[in-house]
């Protein structure tokens, strides 16, 4: 099988696929820098892998990672790297003082697509924690304002996070995906 090229210009999400996904599946990585349409997560994640198999002319794995507060209505949600951009850990964690509901989910959508003109399949894992005042490195975006299981996600060594994160569980079912697909690819 042709390597997947994984399209981020994020090592931190790099180091992360290769972390948790097994040796047996070839992952090569390329930067661009694709436009986003505004949509949900599912739709933003189609249309970055579409786009991306057109300039790769093969395979290729786009990820796109949302935070989705419950008490507004899931904002900032796919949108969260320009609400981190302009506020900030502090100022995403104020962002809920108004209100009783902390809870947030944190999700990472995965597209897969074979190559040019094939629909892309999507890969979503999720989980429920809540928005806290930063602890941890703040290494990786909004990782130190989201506990889960009473420790943040910037807080947990690499190898507990890459067991249990909203990635992690993504990737484990495009892992299964593949697996069960391999002989049509």
């Amino acid at each position: 099988m042709q390597p997947i090229t994984f399209i981020t210009s994020n090592a931190n999400k790099l180091t992360e696929v290769n972390a948790i996904l097994p040796r047996s599946v070839s992952i090569t990585h390329r930067a661009l820098d694709i436009p986003e349409i505004q949509g949900s997560l599912e739709e933003i994640a189609i249309d970055k892998c579409r786009r991306a198999a057109d300039i790769v002319n093969g395979p290729v794995l786009v990820e796109d990672s949302a935070l989705a507060f419950h008490a507004m209505n899931g904002l900032p949600g796919p949108y969260i790297k320009y609400f981190f951009e302009a506020l900030g850990n502090t100022g995403l964690n104020r962002l809920l003082d108004g209100f009783d509901d902390r809870t947030a989910d944190a999700v990472c959508t995965f597209a897969y697509s074979t190559g040019p003109g094939t629909q892309p399949v999507i890969f979503q894992g999720r989980i429920t924690g809540k928005i806290v005042s930063p602890r941890g490195q703040p290494n990786f975006g909004w990782e130190p304002i989201f506990e889960y299981e009473g420790t943040t996600l910037a807080e947990m060594e690499n190898d507990v996070k890459n067991k249990l994160s909203h990635r992690y569980r993504a990737l484990f079912k495009f892992q299964e995906w593949m697996s069960t697909n391999a002989t049509a690819l």
